[in-house]
């Protein structure tokens, strides 16, 4: 089956070409390299993926420019598309909202619809559990209201949801959304904070913590999420939203912990206020997901962590 991952130069996206590839798929890669952050750390899961000698090519490319977009879907005849291409980050979205809405929102939209008129009919989709907002009921579910988004990003990615939402009831699309609960694991960008802690830590530099340590977030293995986006590859949904996330809410002071922990080495905290944008937990109710798609994260923190802490030195602690 022929495969379009966007975004599969990143950190999510390569493992879930590496799983694709695995599984006898061939993997076509639409992927900008923009300087987020370092483009050399993308460039080398790519060069990981053409090592794995599987049907792989990659299209250096930006969603929001539609003559790519339309020459690679002339080319090749897509299954299915996996839709991770984005701007990530709710703390960078404060700084440049109208680049976020751009390339999520209007990226996205460029996308389904060169799906529309290439008649691909299945497309899954990266959402954020961000689009939760500061909600009051714990934990989240897929039917609770979502109107009281706080960041851009978070923003970015209801509009997607909708969008999602428009192309299958007009146009008969497979469209699923799914809801990610901080992802980490081997790759994972270098500004996201296990890896950003973990390279601190080691290197003695003071952490920054926003507040007081009593924020939670619904960390989820990496190997966990992408057995939850195959499982969507494998039926037709019609339209649905799904969680996928660990079901377990991690205290800020606990993982930092649980770091030390791992590296053999206290961290040095810098405290500072909380950040604009930042909502003070996220908890996934994920029985729908266990319902409808089987999913069952297996990799608690206290397993992760090590997990992550032993590949990060053996990439050698960059």
């Amino acid at each position: 089956m022929n495969f379009l991952v966007t975004g599969g130069a990143g950190f999510i996206g390569f493992h879930v070409c590496e799983r694709l590839l695995q599984m006898g798929h061939a993997v076509w890669v639409i992927d900008d390299l923009n300087p987020f952050y370092d483009p050399a750390l993308k460039q080398e899961n790519l060069n990981a993926l053409q090592a794995l000698g599987k049907p792989f090519t990659f299209v250096r490319g930006d969603i929001t420019y539609s003559p790519v977009v339309s020459r690679l879907f002339d080319k090749v005849r897509f299954a299915q598309i996996i839709h991770l291409a984005a701007r990530a980050g709710v703390r960078p979205s404060l700084a440049e909202p109208a680049l976020y809405q751009r390339v999520n929102v209007e990226g996205t939209v460029k996308l389904l619809e060169a799906a529309r008129q290439h008649k691909v009919k299945k497309i899954t989709i990266a959402s954020s559990s961000s689009v939760y907002g500061v909600n009051s009921k714990v934990p989240f579910s897929e039917d609770d209201p979502i109107f009281s988004a706080i960041s851009p990003y978070a923003a970015s990615k209801l509009a997607c949801e909708a969008l999602g939402h428009v192309y299958h009831h007009v146009y008969g699309m497979d469209v699923v959304m799914l809801r990610l609960f901080t992802v980490y694991g081997p790759r994972q960008r270098p500004d996201l904070a296990i890896r950003k802690f973990t390279k601190m830590i080691g290197e003695g530099t003071p952490i920054p913590v926003y507040g007081d340590g009593s924020t939670a977030r619904d960390y989820t293995y990496v190997s966990d999420i992408v057995e939850g986006i195959i499982s969507v590859t494998q039926k037709e949904f019609g339209y649905q939203i799904f969680n996928l996330g660990e079901s377990q809410t991690v205290k800020l002071a606990y993982l930092i912990a649980l770091l030390e922990q791992a590296l053999g080495k206290k961290a040095v905290i810098d405290r500072l206020p909380v950040q604009p944008g930042d909502v003070p937990i996220t908890f996934a109710n994920i029985g729908k997901a266990r319902s409808l798609l089987g999913y069952s994260p297996g990799i608690k923190i206290e397993q992760g962590i090590p997990l992550f802490v032993d590949w990060f030195r053996k990439a050698g602690n960059r």
